[in-house]
């Protein structure tokens, strides 16, 4: 009797010993299972970590790399075309399965570089500003695009910006980045949805200076408005000027309401700047997937030849009438 009942003792503990084994082995597993497992994907952020128009976008990176079992390696560029072009080749020189790429220094300069990175194997895909003919050439390759359509979600903010009460023969001026190849298709949308209603539409080009500081927008665009009082609205597709419109207006002596604003994303401050009133509509281009859809278009490309995907990000625009339901996520950086 003491016998087997050592025995059933030691087949209880053996017993014990294989399921907590199984389940070490199962836990291993699973994360060996990863899509993407032991994947290095370099991807080109936008402007600086943390700032109001690359948040969200980061944190939807981040949350891919980490269900796909991804190594993510973040690059900041301040919207520099430059410095995009020369992240690009520190990541080629990695030599990664992946790197995610933005469209604004333009096709001319990606051309050569993006020939050469998937000729290496590398796969290459884009977010945010659209590189169409190379997604064209490459997109069996797994080159996609992750963004708005930019002409068109101009025009959409153009057209919630109508919808405020501008007229026909009404004047406004839309602040953009009119010299840059791909970012002009954006504030161009809005110029077209304004003239089209018959608004008389004046455009000023956003400078280098102030695509990286976007603050110094608050002295120029005071200055118009003082030098233009009838001006009736003012429209950009820059989400770090959006976020400074409010202190612009105030700045100028406007009441909230007196110059329809429209613009894009949403940074805490473009926010308060719905909430009270002094801007009326701001375009948002759901950055928190155009973090998340590149970082897995890598990883589908990687694992299964999938080509890629054109996913048309923008469809959304915040006014004061649905600012309320959309603040907590736009506080966790998710909008």
């Amino acid at each position: 009797m003491k016998k087997f009942l050592i025995i059933l003792i030691m087949s209880l503990i053996m017993c014990g010993l294989l399921a907590s084994t199984s389940l070490i082995v199962s836990a291993a597993g699973d994360k060996e299972e990863l899509l993407g497992s032991g994947m290095i994907i370099y991807m080109q952020m936008g402007g600086t970590e943390g700032d109001p128009s690359t948040l969200a976008r980061t944190n939807g990176a981040r949350a891919a790399a980490k269900h796909l079992g991804v190594k993510l390696i973040e690059q900041y560029s301040a919207w520099q075309p430059e410095k995009m072009i020369n992240q690009f080749k520190e990541a080629l020189a990695a030599s990664p399965d992946g790197i995610v790429i933005m469209g604004h220094p333009g096709e001319g300069a990606f051309e050569s570089l993006v020939e050469e990175a998937i000729s290496r194997g590398v796969i290459v895909t884009s977010g945010n500003n659209p590189l169409p003919n190379l997604q064209t050439m490459y997109q069996d390759k797994g080159f996609g695009y992750a963004g708005a359509d930019l002409h068109a979600g101009g025009y959409l903010t153009g057209q919630a910006m109508i919808k405020q009460g501008l007229k026909s023969g009404d004047k406004a001026l839309v602040y953009g980045l009119f010299s840059q190849e791909g970012r002009r298709k954006s504030p161009m949308g809005i110029v077209d949805a304004l003239e089209d209603v018959g608004l008389v539409v004046e455009k000023l080009d956003i400078s280098p200076e102030v695509d990286t500081e976007a603050s110094l927008c608050i002295p120029i665009l005071t200055a118009y408005l003082e030098r233009n009082p009838d001006v009736k609205a003012i429209g950009t597709q820059h989400g770090n000027v959006t976020s400074n419109m409010m202190k612009v207006l105030q700045a100028a002596g406007k009441k909230p309401g007196e110059v329809i604003v429209g613009g894009i994303d949403l940074s805490p401050a473009t926010i308060e700047g719905i909430e009270k009133g002094y801007v009326s509509a701001s375009f948002d281009q759901m950055l928190y997937l155009q973090g998340f859809f590149p970082v897995l278009q890598v990883v589908l490309m990687k694992k299964y030849n999938i080509p890629g995907l054109d996913i048309n990000t923008g469809v959304g625009i915040a006014t004061p009438q649905n600012i309320g339901e959309l603040k907590t996520l736009i506080e966790k950086g998710v909008r």
